[in-house]
């Protein structure tokens, strides 16, 4: 008979409960034990971080694509990504008095708690702040966008950031991925899967910017910390990388110039530091202010990022317009056959 069940066996009438006695496994008995602490963090934890909430913001819903010709959403998706950290608690500015000579942009920050997210790019980031030497928050957005020129950082920068925020939307079902065929070459779009994830994005923004909220009765509706300054931050950080204004597409023209006005208020208050909100005082939990400021630190980049945008693209079309006189000038020499030397290189 088999060690765990004892079957009646057919002939013998006893009806005794004993013949049916079972013996439970001690794998059964096992429990598996939780930390409260992830159980908490978990709860806390928004669905989206602010890359992906911007990113459908910009993402057109059946191409699944974003437009060819936004520069600036990359810089913006960047700066989101220190503003998450900052939410997280995962970094805060550098606790030194000395600290408010600076320009809030210019100030340092570190890492406060090395407990990684689940967020691949999140963690990529805190990996590398928590390596590297204390550095403002101008700094390290323009690290992680690739716009240095020192050839010992240039490993700094995060690459394929919105192609690894679409495919983590899709892992989390919000987008799925497809083929399309661009004249000679196929790419990998990602439609939108889930529209009521968007729609919701959308209804926030938009209940944010032509109606009138309190900070205190944001933070009370949501289980997530920062409520009302997450939103805040996603609307100006879609507003930087030139995507908020699909989601103010339905509006009545008036709402529409209502809503940007708001955006432009709404800028100037949580880009400075403290928060000078006009819609009531935004309270700052007890040991988040630090955090906070890093917050505020990248709002005040991104409310100058038209004059940064604007200064890389000079340079890009500096550099091209240098290479291309460059040839030119060699082609000429060739075809004149002078054998005067030009330098082995482009002019920069």
């Amino acid at each position: 008979m088999s060690t765990v069940t004892r079957r009646r066996v057919a002939g013998q009438g006893s009806n005794s409960d004993d013949d049916d006695t079972t013996q439970h496994s001690p794998m059964a008995e096992k429990k598996i034990a939780h930390d409260p602490r992830d159980i908490d963090e978990s709860k806390s934890t928004p669905k989206l971080t602010l890359m992906e909430e911007v990113l459908l913001l910009g993402l057109k819903d059946k191409q699944g694509y974003l437009s060819f010709w936004n520069d600036s959403i990359s810089y913006a998706l960047r700066g989101c990504i220190v503003i998450e950290l900052a939410l997280r608690g995962r970094i805060a500015m550098v606790k030194d008095s000395n600290r408010r000579k600076y320009p809030l942009c210019d100030r340092y920050i570190e890492v406060i708690n090395e407990t990684l997210t689940g967020e691949v790019l999140l963690d990529e980031a805190l990996k590398m702040m928590k390596v590297s030497e204390k550095m403002s928050v101008s700094s390290w957005i323009d690290l992680m966008s690739g716009e240095t020129w020192n050839v010992m950082k240039i490993g700094y920068q995060l690459k394929q950031v919105r192609e690894r925020l679409a495919k983590g939307l899709v892992d989390k079902g919000v987008l799925r991925t497809e083929k399309r065929n661009f004249l000679l070459f196929d790419m990998a779009t990602h439609p939108v899967a889930d529209p009521a994830v968007k729609e919701e994005i959308i209804k926030r923004v938009c209940t944010m910017l032509v109606t009138r909220v309190s900070p205190a009765s944001v933070d009370a509706q949501s289980d997530v910390p920062h409520a009302y300054v997450r939103t805040v931050s996603m609307i100006c950080a879609a507003y930087a990388a030139n995507v908020l204004e699909n989601a103010l597409l339905y509006l009545q023209p008036d709402l529409r110039e209502q809503a940007f006005n708001k955006v432009d208020e709404l800028m100037n208050d949580y880009s400075s530091w403290p928060f000078t909100s006009t819609n009531g005082k935004v309270e700052i939990p007890s040991g988040t202010d630090l955090s906070l400021e890093v917050v505020a630190s990248v709002l005040n980049v991104l409310a100058k990022m038209d004059a940064i945008v604007s200064f890389s693209k000079q340079f890009t079309t500096l550099v091209s317009i240098s290479n291309i006189l460059y040839h030119s000038c060699k082609l000429l020499l060739v075809k004149e056959k002078k054998h005067t030397e030009l330098p082995d290189g482009p002019l920069l």
